[in-house]
């Protein structure tokens, strides 16, 4: 449903959908708090006002009576807003009820590091049938978003409706996945290899992850990093699982013959 003059639109606020569970509400403006927090953008003043937004929006959708009275009042502005029978335009300015706009589907696909530390997306919806043309929504992913996460985006034309997007992981030159695990490769020097010791590479959100190598490690030996791989649905992450490579000295020695 689009929003309507003075009366603003807590759903879209929150990116749920007016079905949304109290559970999924709650989530949702814990996570854009976090994100949006003034502390952790100087105090900046449109923090401070979506930040504003965000509780105003809980406020009302966590409680079921004052949910209920809000919905109402949603549906009465829709029908204030539609026009009469026999209006020259065939648009309605408020979505139909669930279940009659079926949802638009799009797949993102998005790097290891903005699963790992968010991203905000701008996706248009460009629909033959809207009367208004290109939709453009936003979409906050939260930090930690494991792949195949699926999040329900209103969609702020007049038809209504939803955009479900499904999180997808983008190929990586350096890891590949497998499951919530990621898999890397290090080259090391046979020195390191029969002293064993430490050595470093590039984590999956771009920081420099320490690796033990035991003395006298085996060639494609794995090391196992724990909690360094993909989040995980359920929270936590997998596991970073690095390769252990490296080329073993070859000396020549030359016997003259006498």
């Amino acid at each position: 449903m689009a929003e309507m003059p003075g009366l603003p639109d807590h759903y879209a606020t929150l990116g749920v959908a007016p079905d949304a569970t109290s559970a999924e509400v709650r989530n949702a403006w814990r996570r854009l708090c976090k994100r949006h927090h003034p502390d952790a953008h100087g105090g900046s003043e449109e923090s401070v006002r979506r930040t504003q937004e965000l509780n105003a929006a809980h406020e009302v959708l966590r409680d079921p009576a004052r949910r209920r009275a809000y919905d109402e009042e949603r549906l009465i502005a829709a029908d204030r807003n539609r026009p009469a029978p026999g209006s020259s335009t065939g648009c309605t300015t408020d979505a139909p009820r669930r279940g009659r706009v079926p949802p638009v589907t799009r797949e993102v696909r998005l790097t290891v590091e903005e699963l790992l530390k968010g991203v905000t997306l701008t996706l248009t919806v460009d629909d033959p049938a809207s009367p208004d043309g290109p939709e453009t929504c936003h979409l906050e992913v939260p930090a930690g978003t494991a792949p195949k996460a699926k999040f329900k985006v209103p969609r702020p034309g007049p038809g209504g409706g939803l955009l479900v997007v499904t999180v997808a992981l983008r190929p990586h030159p350096r890891f590949r996945a497998r499951g919530s695990d990621l898999r890397a490769n290090l080259m090391i020097s046979p020195q390191r290899a029969a002293s064993g010791g430490a050595e470093s590479l590039n984590g999956p959100d771009g920081r420099p992850v320490r690796v033990p190598i035991p003395a006298r490690v085996a060639r494609d030996a794995i090391v196992r990093l724990p909690g360094l791989g993909l989040p995980r649905a359920r929270g936590g992450r997998g596991d970073l699982l690095v390769r252990v490579q490296y080329r073993p000295d070859v000396r020549v020695s030359f016997q003259k013959k006498v």
